[in-house]
């Protein structure tokens, strides 16, 4: 498949810069595989399309405030996401400006924190030696911010903060987050509520977890043009042994069982090994969808599994559901897709 099979035209006034109240309510892109209609729903009506006896799988993973910003040696601001823990209190990371942070260079984080670049590796990854704390990762509760994505926009004072601090770091992270260590949260999960999670199970559903932690590959631009040669970077997973064992004692398609996961990276992490702990690099493209996957912006490429015949088509439709879905949360838009 060509990258551009995933190009489509999404205005920007229908991109929600901010959660609707309810979770719930988010809308519902429903795609119907043996037609291809398109309908267009309430999450909350999420019973309806799955059957009593499906295994619900559910990424646990918890984001941490993983931004920070800063100023560099010499003065200009500095703004950096933190993707991989080396050790405590070396980090790898994303740096803005990254011209004006070469290895040497020292940056501030208020009156006591500060880091130092030690190290560069390809994709300008920076290696970041913190001080003036024991543990970074205990301090970023104050100090961080959520790594919101770039398609939602905030106006941040000069220390960083913004009015919608506190807003962003209850709502991009699921009711259901334990695992701490995502940089960008599992958007499918986001339109869960405890509420709607009951009343799955009183359908029938069984629910199970399963953690992935969403990494860097989130952020890598995809340079090749056929999907298939690009190769997701490596993302931690743990599944459980209770989870691996329902699946190996009634297996997807077993009497008529389906195993619905909650987005893409959840269904990577089933479809790469099995219980345990460990990180996977597979290609992103692969047979099957998941159910249901969270929706992304042109050229995203988490859509897809969508539809190993036709993955964009949904999308690229003349006439397409857009414009329904003006006023809505479309910022992942949550896309459920039809056996």
């Amino acid at each position: 498949m060509n990258i551009q099979e995933f190009d489509y035209h999404l205005p920007d006034g229908l991109i929600a810069q901010y959660p609707i109240p309810e979770r719930d309510a988010s809308r519902l892109l429903v795609v119907r595989r043996d037609d291809g209609a398109i309908l267009h729903r309430r999450f909350r009506e999420l019973s309806l399309w799955l059957r009593p006896r499906d295994l619900l799988v559910l990424n646990d993973a918890k984001v941490i405030p993983a931004r920070l910003y800063g100023r560099r040696t010499g003065g200009g601001k500095a703004e950096v996401l933190l993707i991989e823990e080396e050790s405590p209190n070396r980090w790898w990371a994303l740096v803005r400006p990254g011209k004006s942070l070469p290895v040497g260079r020292r940056l501030s984080f208020g009156a006591d924190v500060g880091a130092l670049v030690i190290d560069r590796r390809e994709g300008g990854h920076r290696l970041l030696q913190f001080d003036g704390t024991p543990d970074i990762r205990a301090q970023l509760p104050c100090m961080g911010v959520m790594p919101l994505p770039p398609y939602v926009k905030r106006t941040r004072n000069i220390d960083g903060r913004t009015r919608e601090d506190t807003l962003d770091a209850e709502r991009y992270q699921t009711v259901f987050a334990m695992a701490e260590g995502s940089i960008a949260a599992p958007t499918a999960g986001l339109h869960f509520t405890r509420a709607l999670l009951t009343q799955l199970e009183q359908h029938g559903l069984e629910i199970a977890f399963l953690t992935l932690h969403v990494g860097v590959g989130t952020f890598t631009p995809v340079t090749v043009e056929r999907v298939e040669e690009h190769r997701m970077a490596a993302e931690r997973y743990t599944i459980p042994e209770p989870h691996q064992a329902r699946e190996e004692r009634s297996p997807a398609g077993a009497s008529g069982r389906e195993h619905d996961d909650q987005g893409t990276r959840g269904c990577r992490a089933r479809r790469g090994r099995g219980a345990g702990r460990g990180g996977n690099g597979l290609p992103l493209h692969h047979p099957g969808p998941p159910l249901p996957g969270g929706g992304r912006a042109p050229d995203e490429l988490s859509l897809a599994p969508l539809d190993p015949a036709d993955p964009g088509q949904c999308l690229r439709r003349p006439g397409s559901h857009w414009e329904g879905l003006r006023g809505s949360n479309t910022a992942g838009l949550p896309i459920l897709q039809l056996r």
